[in-house]
């Protein structure tokens, strides 16, 4: 299946992470979001994103290779690769994204974003017809 998918990240303590050619990037404690598409197999995407011993590939990979990164929620939905952007900008008007971070590939200012509160998420996720992922 193809789609895109979030992930809902809660961060354990202020981190400094050396995100490949982005350099190192700082992360207060909290709750960010990223979005991210996989379109061939994104069952196999996710999973790989929750594994902590892996190849660093995607800026996400170095994030989520640091201790105090926990993924707590993963979303989804069946969907072409314009659905990520759309997405994103959709989240830029409720949330703060991480200039450049997951975004080389396109003109957004990011597909990272630090939330206050998840409250919003729900509604968001419903209207752009996002379901939990269990996998």
């Amino acid at each position: 299946m193809k789609g895109i998918y979030i992930l809902l990240i809660s961060i354990a303590d202020g981190i400094s992470v050396s995100v490949g050619a982005l350099g190192d990037k700082s992360f207060q404690k909290g709750l960010y979001v990223y979005v991210g598409s996989a379109q061939n197999n994104l069952e196999k995407r996710v999973k790989r994103h929750l594994r902590k011993g892996k190849r660093k590939f995607w800026h996400i990979d170095y994030l989520l290779c640091n201790r105090h990164a926990k993924v707590v929620k993963v979303l989804y939905k069946e969907a072409g690769r314009l659905e990520e952007c759309k997405a994103a900008e959709r989240l830029c008007e409720t949330a703060t994204p991480i200039g450049g971070f997951g975004s080389s590939g396109c003109r957004c200012r990011g597909h990272l974003f630090r939330i206050e509160a998840c409250n919003f998420l729900s509604e968001f996720m419903r209207e752009i017809g996002m379901k939990s992922f269990r996998g």
